[in-house]
């Protein structure tokens, strides 16, 4: 283990605060040829579950329906740390980071479904959480779920 996740490791509470407030995050997912595919995605963090939404088909779809093994990276940069002496070499970030291995599944229970999606407006768009989905909408959007098999986080500051 490096010696900045020693001594810079996020704790479990700390880890969910993050997955909590930060709005974006990239998922790694395998190509048909092994090649990583990286997405950015918005996401939702339930119930130990890493969740994202778009559409019913595309790349990484068909990625997570051919190998369900994903990388999910998210992380908040607060501000760039630069050496009094101004040697750009030691200039360092203040950040919070959080990786989740993990394994990906389409959700198919609609009521599942309903509820992240419901989520997803409350985190992003809360002004709008009284609002009702449209039921073709639930039924036409594709909602991911990340079972997470090891998470870390860590920070700089």
């Amino acid at each position: 283990m490096q010696h900045r996740m020693r001594t810079h490791q996020l704790n479990k509470e700390q880890i969910e605060t993050l997955l909590y407030k930060v709005q974006t995050a990239s998922l790694a997912t395998i190509n048909f040829d092994g090649t990583p595919y990286s997405t950015p995605v918005h996401f939702l963090y339930l119930d130990n579950f890493v969740y994202i939404h778009g559409l019913p088909a595309g790349q990484k779809i068909d990625n997570i329906k051919t190998n369900p093994n994903v990388s999910f990276s998210a992380y908040e940069m607060d501000c760039l740390l630069l050496d009094p002496n101004e040697n750009p070499c030691d200039t360092n970030t203040k950040y919070e980071s959080v990786i989740i291995s993990g394994t990906a599944a389409l959700v198919t229970d609609i009521e599942i479904k309903r509820d992240v999606l419901n989520n997803i407006v409350k985190k992003y768009t809360p002004h709008l959480a009284d609002k009702m989905l449209p039921e073709n909408m639930v039924k036409g959007t594709a909602v991911i779920q990340i079972s997470i098999n090891d998470i870390t986080g860590k920070y700089y500051s």
